[in-house]
């Protein structure tokens, strides 16, 4: 006999989970004391959207799903935050819900929700166990629904009743996911289409990579001669400095590479979803039908044709494609090469930075941190005009280097690199924040106290929201209202929890600043002071203005 909670931990643990992130509630009282002494690490955070984002992001730095335990109400209202991340990034997640006692349901209990009809649209599935003896089948159910196809986030309802309930039930079996691999025609199909182009283009992204298959990937791009572009924040998925890598398609996308994907005739998309800022806000691909001859490869039979109809798809996730380009017999053209080299040289031409005002320049901040980390470390950051400096001029080297949030979502980057702490203790990680972004998760900085994870973040200060201020100048010049922000002193702050903080007012003294971070062997923060002028990578507020004025 065992309460639901420890059948619900159990169960995890035959999954191969090794932590779980929560902001504990009195609904599921039963799953922690499950977690109490099991070999699943719990990570306790300081507020559910926090917990929910180090979940995905746990997701997307093992391949495994991220998991979360939250409670009903207001703890589900700020872990949407973690969720909608998954959905769109296609993570592998499953969040726990506590849920009020079965004998008060529809009654609008103690903050009750209906979960179900909130969240059947926001997510991939959702189910609420109202047996204690089917935790094992749900529980299975949401690690092959979250893994399989294309990967996403699970909810899964524990009424708190039927956790603390004793039963005596069966163990499932560990979850095993089905692979998706192309066929042989597809492969021939797809032969025959390179053999007959001029000036093939592919771009990559998505889920179901792995660092073996980044790799290979890799060698089978070289032998073909075929130039690599990334999808946004994908840009870890590709060597940046490997001779076939011509950039990333995202926002700020180089005007080259631009020109060459739409004057391609072969467009191969691998994993990728084409969302609205990959392709320029659905501007760089026709739709429905591209121009090019367009081959989709993807492990979800949902998403090939959901926007752009393939002249060739492909079922197949990326190892499989991978292992399906390894027997392709083409014999690449010599213009495929020196298209690729060229391509190569302009995403490398694309990397001298561009002069911004100010005392700091955020361009050679950026390159600093380029050189100085190892080719392993991970970096991170939400969303704000400082990650286009990042995603800009940082080069990076390996897979699973770039944790992001592809849906934009501020406060990302903390939880995020708090994850990848969690998930592999021995690598550098590194966070960059903007003002406003830092200040939506700010709190978290106590878990990485709590748990010694010796992040770093690179806190970009402005003063303002920036983004929101770029477009509103264009939009409506010199009109301010609703973007300025009055800010505390966050190396003070970062002090203040014991964790290392220093400010840099100077470009030169940026360098020396993080030495002392990564060698402090604590969470620390450097923040950054940039002039307001310097809005983005290539305009400034003035330049704005002036473009734009009545």
């Amino acid at each position: 006999m065992r309460h639901g909670g420890k059948i619900l931990i159990d169960q995890l643990q035959i999954n191969g989970a090794k932590a779980a992130f929560t902001v504990p509630g009195e609904s599921f009282l039963a799953a922690l004391d499950g977690l109490y002494d099991a070999g699943v690490k719990t990570i306790i955070c300081r507020q559910e959207g926090g917990a929910s984002m180090m979940a995905e992001a746990y997701g997307k730095m093992t391949g495994t799903p991220g998991l979360c335990f939250v409670t009903r109400g207001p703890g589900l209202a700020n872990a949407m935050a973690g969720l909608h991340v998954a959905q769109q990034d296609s993570t592998p997640m499953i969040l726990f819900l506590g849920l009020p006692a079965s004998d008060t349901e529809d009654r609008e209990a103690f903050q009750e929700v209906e979960t179900k009809s909130l969240l059947g649209t926001f997510v991939k599935w959702v189910g609420v166990i109202r047996d204690t003896k089917r935790i094992p089948e749900y529980v299975s159910r949401a690690y092959h629904t979250a893994l399989s196809g294309r990967p996403g986030p699970v909810v899964l309802g524990l009424p708190e009743d039927m956790l603390a309930a004793e039963v005596d039930v069966a163990d499932a079996k560990p979850a095993r996911i089905a692979r998706s691999v192309p066929a042989a025609q597809d492969m021939a199909e797809l032969g025959a289409l390179l053999s007959a182009a001029e000036r093939p283009m592919m771009i990559i992204g998505g889920p179901g990579w792995s660092q073996e298959t980044a790799k290979a990937f890799e060698a089978q791009a070289a032998r073909l001669a075929l130039p690599v572009a990334a999808a946004f924040r994908y840009q870890d998925y590709f060597d940046n400095r490997h001779p076939n890598y011509v950039g990333c398609v995202g926002i700020g996308i180089d005007p080259k590479l631009q020109a060459a994907i739409r004057e391609s005739d072969l467009l191969i998309t691998v994993g990728a979803r084409l969302g609205e800022m990959t392709t320029q806000g659905y501007t760089l691909v026709d739709i429905p039908n591209p121009k090019q001859k367009f081959v989709h490869a993807h492990p979800s039979a949902g998403e090939i044709g959901s926007v752009y109809r393939a002249d060739l798809p492909i079922l197949s996730d990326a190892a499989g494609f991978v292992e399906g380009l390894r027997g392709l017999n083409v014999s690449p053209k010599s213009s495929w090469a020196a298209r690729t080299a060229m391509l190569h040289a302009a995403a490398n031409a694309y990397l001298a930075p561009i002069a911004t005002p100010g005392a700091v320049q955020l361009e050679q901040v950026m390159r600093t941190v380029s050189d100085m980390l190892p080719v392993d470390a991970v970096v991170t950051n939400g969303a704000g005009n400082y990650a286009a400096f990042l995603h800009r001029y940082f080069t990076y080297k390996s897979y699973r280097t770039c944790l992001a949030p592809t849906s934009g979502s501020m406060g990302y980057g903390l939880p995020a690199a708090i994850a990848a702490k969690v998930a592999d203790p021995k690598r550098t990680v590194v966070n960059f924040a903007g003002d406003g972004c830092f200040m939506m998760t700010c709190q978290e900085l106590a878990t990485c106290m709590q748990y010694n994870l010796n992040v770093v973040t690179v806190l970009v200060n402005n003063g303002m929201y920036g983004t929101i201020r770029m477009h509103q100048e264009r939009e409506y010049p010199v009109r301010v209202v609703g973007t300025q922000l009055t800010n505390p002193d966050f190396a003070a702050f970062a002090r203040s929890f014991g964790a290392h903080g220093e400010t840099v007012l100077k470009t030169a003294d940026f360098k020396p600043a993080l030495e002392r971070a990564l060698a402090s062997g604590k969470p620390a923060i450097i923040e950054v002071k940039t002039d307001q002028e310097a809005i983005s990578v290539r305009q400034t507020i003035s330049a704005i203005r002036a473009a734009h004025k009545p």
